[in-house]
């Protein structure tokens, strides 16, 4: 079928793709924050599993926010070696152009398996995501006991977000200024009353365990004080990771191993060319048609979605 045939070329321009991919990696470190999430995939023909185990696609945003790069990674599991091995292969942190890159700051959601990662020498910081938090005591205060409670901790976290809105075009260091003054008060007050709730409610019923999923990511929670680069929470990596669930409604599964790593390439490209503000069509256009003459790390550079406007597809 024409499905097929497209999916043999695509697997087959994976090896083509591969110095564009890794110039792309490149600029994913230049960035002071990486946003991480990750998703179920089945495949089909994986060596040794089943047809019905879980595969898992790894989204990470990075690149400086001018240059965002969104990447997808197929991999088999959910472990924590996958992204560890991924930003440090060989336990090596990748030079951002000449320089060693600032310490790099990881955003997740509360999933235990980003600790591993976390303690890497070239982490500098490990954030929480505050939209996980505020999830949880919205989904108690819809149930049926102690819903006051909840609510009020839905209006706490949302001085958070006024805080973060108001601060959204500021500069890092402005903004890692006045979260000091404006949103620690907030987190204290957030703290006080989770200690003191902790001790009351039930701790199987949704608000107690909102409240102990919070105290148990306090430190992550409280990170994007130290660094203004940091967002309060990972819904960057949650949109990127969107278009991909959705497209899972349609084809269900990856008939291959090699199937799945295509298509990880595929949305790679397609999420960052509309990141960087290019159509995709366009962009993949113009990529297949000058990838054959790029033959020097430079001409591969000119090619990246951070280094074309819509204007220069349209030559």
């Amino acid at each position: 079928s024409s499905r097929q045939t497209m999916g043999g070329w695509m697997i087959q321009l994976g090896e083509e793709l591969a110095p564009l991919m890794a110039a792309m990696k490149g600029v994913l470190y230049q960035g002071r924050v990486i946003h991480i999430d990750e998703t179920r995939l089945q495949v089909l023909e994986e060596p040794g599993r089943e047809a019905t185990q879980q595969s898992y696609m790894w989204v990470y945003r990075g690149g400086p926010p001018e240059k965002p790069v969104i990447w997808f990674q197929y991999a088999e599991t959910r472990s924590g070696d996958v992204p560890r091995e991924f930003l440090f292969p060989g336990g090596v942190v990748p030079a951002a152009g000449s320089d060693p890159p600032p310490g790099i700051s990881i955003l997740t959601d509360g999933y235990s398996a980003y600790n591993a990662l976390a303690r890497e020498a070239g982490i500098a910081g490990h954030a929480a995501c505050w939209a996980h938090v505020r999830r949880k005591f919205v989904e108690a205060a819809a149930g049926r006991k102690n819903t006051a409670a909840a609510h009020q901790m839905v209006a706490l976290i949302g001085k958070l977000y006024v805080v973060e809105r108001e601060l959204r075009d500021n500069s890092p260091a402005e903004r890692k200024a006045a979260r000091a003054v404006r949103s620690t008060p907030i987190l204290d007050k957030i703290k006080a009353w989770l200690d003191e709730k902790a001790t009351k409610v039930l701790p199987k019923g949704l608000l107690g365990k909102a409240i102990a999923y919070t105290l148990g990511l306090w430190p992550q929670l409280t990170t994007f004080l130290e660094d203004g680069h940091i967002p309060i929470d990972n819904n960057l990596a949650e949109n990127a990771i969107r278009p991909f669930v959705v497209g899972r409604k349609n084809f269900l599964f990856s008939g291959s191993p090699r199937g799945a790593h295509a298509s990880a390439t595929l949305y790679s490209l397609i999420e960052t060319a509309k990141a960087n503000g290019l159509e995709p069509r366009a962009y993949l256009t113009f990529l297949f048609e000058h990838l054959p003459e790029a033959r020097t790390p430079a001409g591969i550079d000119a090619l990246l979605p951070q280094n074309l406007k819509p204007e220069d597809l349209k030559l």
